[in-house]
Formats: structure tokens, C-alpha cells, sequence
């Protein structure tokens, strides 16, 4: 009887739990699921999850109602190479192994392009330290929860951090520096100058990362047994490429030749770590058996070419040739401009590839979702996932499509119609502002005139 109470209590509790959670139901929409097929239909949210979704769905009481009616429903867009919501630079080009700096130190929540990437329906986000280093800082993932005031709430929960690679021309520039001999700015050049150069340094970074990794487990052995020994010298720069040697640390490298490409996927294999993705990659389609042979992914654009010497073979076939031959693609901006219209950039490769139109939206949300190690999260409408989600008017490969609305976490965090309601409310707050601070700028020219001091004549006695 004891037993029967107590459970009947916690079913009680229960109840009380479900009766209080937040719980919205989209209905009526065009549910586009990229896994599980798409249909007329209705999707339902309880405390940031999604737990049904269905031709047919039970609206729990009480539940807030999207009207989605004549719309479509889609994962989030997820952008494998970012970097906006960084504060300042993104480069410390000082050194040719940077991996001791880290991208979410400068993390910014209130940078514009974050609001800006969430119109446009990007609810996830890859920021990436810049291309100067052969191997560069650690990376992270993000969702676009614009509003949030600390830094730390903008962090996917959970993601496995990464690290940026680069090869080619950004690396080796430093080490090609052109100046006037003599200049009061001249400063030396940096080690590497040549894609030689380059392997190199990675090279040898992993070769000081095995030797400090070898000192560590030593170190932990001895403590194992008893032994009382001073531990190694902590170096962070080489704890970052450690993870990466344990695969708890992503490699995401910027790359653009077939042959750069090769080199660092003979380099991961000698030193026993795996490529997660490679960005860029607009030579993929000439060498994409080995990149899905390695097990890494590509991150790449839709349909830039040519606007440097090592892009010059790119072509618009890049993304679907590569996924043809097994290869997880995902579509990129690496542009916070581009970002917003990374759905438009799906439909470039039904256009010149001929994928499906399911394909190229799964290469802007379940793709580029797997590649970030979170595709048990988001990518994909499917019950137990994070509720974000995008609401499109017209289908999201078609140019006139607007996104309405934008979900996070189930928490709708842009809405297209209470943007334009509100331009003009703050269209009126801002020239409020400025109009105040140009009084404040008059009242302050004038009492520099009234406390002027008064020349005299020059003839003056």
C-alpha cells in the first residue's frame, strides 16, 4: 500500500510538472522534417523540445498556438564557418601555432550580424579563429540567441569545441612580407613562407604535442601507483592538439587545393587524428574518394571562384560531386552578409548539381549538423531534438522566401512581423538620442566660447 501511495505521488508530481510546461504547438504548416520525409502538419513543443510531430498531433491544453498555415517549417540553418559575435580580431598572426587562444574569450552577444544571421533563419553557428595560422585557435559552437546578456548563454551546450587549420596562401603570407628595406615599419618575416613551410609547422606541433601527451600518462601512471612526482609543465598550446590527438577536440581546416588537401589528410593518418571537416575546399571535387575514404566532412561555397590564384579550378559542381562519392557537404558563408541567405545558396546546388531539393536543405542544417558533432540535437525535426526551427512563407529554396519566424530552444527569438511594427518606434528612439546628443554637443561649444578667455589688442596699453 506504502508502494502504491509513493508512486501514485509521483505520478501526481509528474502531472503537475507537464500541467506548468511551456508547451507551443506550430500547426498547419508545411513540415519540412530533412529525415523523416515532409508533410502537411503540426509540430509540438514542450520546454525547448520538440515531442511530437505529425500529419495529426494532440494540442495539449493550454498550449500556445503558431498559425503556420500556407507555410514552411524547417530545421534551423546551421553555418559550419562563421565569424561574427567576435569581438576585434580573429587573427593572432603573431605565431605560426596559436592554439593556445581561443574564440570564446571574445565573445560578443551584442553584435549585430548575430540578429541579422537569425532573420535570415541561422539558429547555429560554427565561429571559426581566422586563416593567418597554420594551426590556429580553438573554436565554438554557438546558437544565435540574440538578446541574452553574457557571452557564456550564447554557447551550444554540449558541442564538441574545435580548432582551425589553414593551409595555402593566408599561412604562408606572413612569411612573404613585402616591404621597404630600412622602413621604420619593416618587421621580419614569419616562419612559414612555403606550403613546405606549412606541413612543417603542423608537423612539429604534433610531434611536441605526442612528446607532452607521453609525459602526461606517464606522470598519471605514476600517481596511480602511489607515487609522489611533480607533474609536467602545463602548456596550453599543446593541450589543445592533445584533445585533438584523443578526438575531443574537432580540426576544421581552410583549405582550397587538391594537392593541400592530400598533404593533411597523410598528416592526420601519421600522427593517428582524424580531419572533421575540411572549409573551403573548392577543389574537393577533384580528390573527394580520399576525403570520404579519411572520414572527414566538407564545409564549402556554393559558388565562389576565382577570386585568388588557389581558387582559380573552382567550380559549381564542387558540393554535389562531393556528396555523390559519400561525403558529408554543408553549405558556408564564411560572410556575415551571406549568411542570411544561405537557404538561396541550397538552391544553387539543385541548380548546377541536380540534388534534390531535400539534399540541398540538408546541406544547411543536418549536414552541417553532423560535421558539428550535434546532429542529436538540431539538423533535423524529429521528436527529442532542440525546437529550433524556422517558419518560411514561400518554400525555403525559392528566392522570395522570408523567414517569419525563428525558434530557438523553442523560444521564438525573431518575429518578421514584430520587426517592421517596431522599425518606426525605434526609427523615433534613435533620433531622440542624436537630437540629444547634439544639444549636449551645442551646450558644450557654447561654454567654451563663455569661458574663452578675451584677447586683448595687440596696441592695447
Amino acid at each position: 500500500m506504502k508502494r502504491f501511495l509513493l508512486s501514485f505521488a509521483a505520478l501526481a508530481a509528474l502531472s503537475a510538472v507537464s500541467m506548468f510546461a511551456e508547451v507551443t504547438v506550430i500547426q498547419n504548416g508545411t513540415i519540412i522534417t530533412i529525415t523523416k520525409g515532409t508533410f502537411k502538419g503540426s509540430v509540438v513543443i514542450r520546454d525547448g523540445k520538440v515531442v511530437e510531430v505529425g500529419e495529426k498531433v494532440m494540442v495539449p491544453p493550454g498550449a500556445t498556438i503558431i498559425d503556420a498555415g500556407g507555410q514552411f517549417v524547417m530545421p534551423g540553418i546551421i553555418d559550419c564557418h562563421s565569424h561574427i559575435a567576435g569581438e576585434g580580431n580573429i587573427n593572432e598572426g603573431s605565431v605560426s601555432v596559436s592554439s593556445m587562444v581561443d574564440i570564446k574569450d571574445i565573445l560578443n552577444p551584442e553584435d549585430i550580424a548575430i540578429y541579422r544571421a537569425l532573420a535570415g533563419g541561422v539558429t547555429s553557428a560554427n565561429i571559426l579563429h581566422g586563416s593567418a595560422n597554420a594551426i590556429g585557435g580553438r573554436t565554438i559552437v554557438i546558437k544565435t540567441r540574440w538578446g541574452v546578456e553574457r557571452a557564456k548563454d550564447l554557447v551550444f551546450e554540449g558541442a564538441t569545441p574545435g580548432i582551425k587549420f589553414a593551409l595555402g596562401e593566408n599561412p604562408k603570407r606572413s612569411g612573404n612580407v613585402q616591404q621597404t628595406p630600412g622602413a621604420a615599419n619593416a618587421r621580419p618575416a614569419r616562419y612559414p613562407a612555403t606550403r613546405m613551410g606549412v606541413e612543417d609547422v603542423i608537423r612539429e606541433a604534433f610531434n611536441d604535442a605526442k612528446a607532452y601527451q607521453a609525459d602526461w600518462k606517464e606522470y598519471n601512471a605514476k600517481v596511480a601507483k602511489g607515487e609522489r612526482v611533480a607533474p609536467p609543465r602545463r602548456d596550453l598550446k599543446l593541450d589543445a592538439l592533445v584533445e585533438v590527438l584523443e578526438g575531443k577536440r574537432f580540426v576544421h581546416a581552410h583549405c582550397y587545393r587538391a594537392d593541400e588537401i592530400l598533404m593533411l589528410i597523410r598528416v592526420a593518418d601519421d600522427y593517428g587524428f582524424k580531419i572533421r571537416t575540411f572549409q573551403h575546399v573548392l577543389e574537393g571535387y577533384k580528390v573527394a574518394k580520399e576525403i570520404q575514404q579519411h572520414g572527414a566532412g566538407a564545409s564549402t561555397f556554393s559558388d565562389w571562384w576565382a577570386y585568388k590564384l588557389e581558387a582559380w579550378d573552382a567550380i559549381p559542381f564542387n558540393a554535389a560531386i562531393m556528396q555523390k562519392k559519400g561525403v558529408t557537404v554543408s553549405l558556408n558563408s564564411d560572410d556575415a552578409e551571406l549568411m542570411r541567405r544561405l537557404n538561396t545558396e541550397a538552391a544553387k546546388v539543385v541548380k548546377y548539381g541536380g540534388v534534390s531539393e531535400n539534399e540541398a536543405l540538408a546541406m544547411v542544417t543536418y549536414n552541417p549538423a553532423k560535421q558539428l558533432g550535434v546532429e542529436n540535437r538540431v539538423g533535423s525535426i524529429e521528436p527529442g531534438k532542440d525546437a529550433d526551427m524556422v517558419i518560411y512563407d514561400k518554400h525555403p529554396l525559392s528566392n522570395y522566401a522570408k523567414v517569419q519566424k525563428v525558434l530557438i530552444d523553442g523560444k521564438v527569438y525573431f518575429e518578421r512581423d514584430k520587426d517592421m511594427s517596431g522599425r518606426a518606434l525605434k526609427d523615433a528612439e534613435k533620433k531622440k538620442l542624436l537630437d540629444k546628443e547634439k544639444q549636449e554637443q551645442d551646450r558644450q561649444r557654447n561654454e567654451q566660447k563663455k569661458n574663452a578667455p578675451t584677447r586683448r589688442p595687440a596696441n592695447a596699453e
